[in-house]
């Protein structure tokens, strides 16, 4: 289903339909695109009776019998006459219904393909045994907590050695399977969730130290990975207001509370670090996601709710430092 909002520039109305979509789609997958319209003629091709319209599947679910192409304002009535700039959530809700978009829960429906993106095609983070891929992969992460740095090769050769390797083919495997990231020295520039180069999103780690990780997701996966709690700031790509989630031993707290993750790729092939890591962000609101979506058509995914992005997090790193 696409739903195309029609807007003359710097509508008001805009962001508060944006807003009002959202959350009539109730976290179920479509693609929200908006259009800024500012000559008649654009108006009256694309069926625009005033700002702003809703296009469901090129169909305006609310139009009303002899309302001309206009770039005026749009007014709404709901069933009890009252005067709205906008569609209601309910009346958005039933009209989404109307054209039945499938009853699925975004959460459900992108789970796979968050756990697939972030966690090696499902194969999920958690090193194998075998090789010293593990006992390797571990050193590093623990490296990372410790001081906020990638440790250096020969910090790693004890550790592979009991494994009968050597660091550097040990970590050309962790490369090779995309469990870290080389740069073009054989140094670590990345073990996810832990970046070695600044990042949007900045963790404290209590008792430990401050670090980059690579992404939304991973951010919210060190809490868990390490069983500390922590104090993840991040900024919205929109808006630039800042977004903090705050893990302690009494849950987790969002600000602003209304605070999501959009979780995506783009449509190719490569380590996540390339594909997908700079698309999962935290918003400040469900319509700076769908803004953001709007402007990168390119990266195709879903807008998560609080409760699912922390689970991705604990599903793919929660694991990591485990012994089995």
């Amino acid at each position: 289903m696409r739903i195309t909002v029609l807007t003359v520039p710097d509508c008001p109305n805009g962001p508060v339909v944006r807003e009002r979509i959202a959350a009539a789609l109730g976290g179920r997958a479509a693609d929200v695109e908006l259009v800024e319209i500012s000559e008649q003629a654009e108006a009256e091709r694309t069926g625009m009776t005033g700002s702003p319209t809703v296009l469901i599947d090129g169909a305006d679910p609310f139009a009303q019998a002899g309302a001309a192409p206009s770039l005026s304002c749009r007014i709404y009535r709901d069933a009890d006459g009252k005067a709205d700039g906008a569609p209601s959530i309910d009346e958005l809700r039933r009209a989404i219904a109307a054209a039945d978009l499938p009853d699925k829960p975004c959460d459900d429906c992108c789970a796979a393909d968050a756990l697939d993106l972030v966690g090696r095609g499902g194969r999920g983070r958690l090193a194998p045994v075998q090789g010293g891929l593990r006992a390797v992969h571990q050193a590093v992460l623990r490296h990372f907590a410790a001081t906020g740095r990638p440790p250096e090769p020969a910090v790693l050769e004890p550790v592979a050695a009991e494994e009968g390797w050597t660091a550097a083919d040990v970590l050309a495997e962790l490369n090779r399977e995309d469990f870290l990231l080389l740069d073009q020295d054989g140094r670590i520039r990345a073990a996810y969730p832990f970046s070695a180069v600044p990042t949007a999103h900045r963790v404290t780690i209590a008792g430990g130290a401050q670090v980059w990780s690579m992404c939304a997701i991973d951010a919210l996966g060190i809490p868990a990975m390490l069983g500390r709690d922590a104090v993840i700031t991040s900024s919205d790509p929109i808006t630039g207001e800042t977004v903090t989630v705050t893990s302690d031993s009494g849950g987790t707290t969002w600000e602003p509370a209304t605070a999501v993750v959009f979780v995506g790729r783009r449509g190719t092939s490569g380590p996540a670090a390339e594909i997908c890591c700079d698309t999962l962000n935290f918003f400040t609101s469900p319509a700076s996601a769908e803004t953001w979506t709007m402007r990168h058509p390119e990266a195709r995914g879903q807008i998560l709710g609080q409760a699912r992005a922390e689970e991705i997090g604990r599903e793919i790193f929660g694991p990591l430092l485990t012994d089995t």
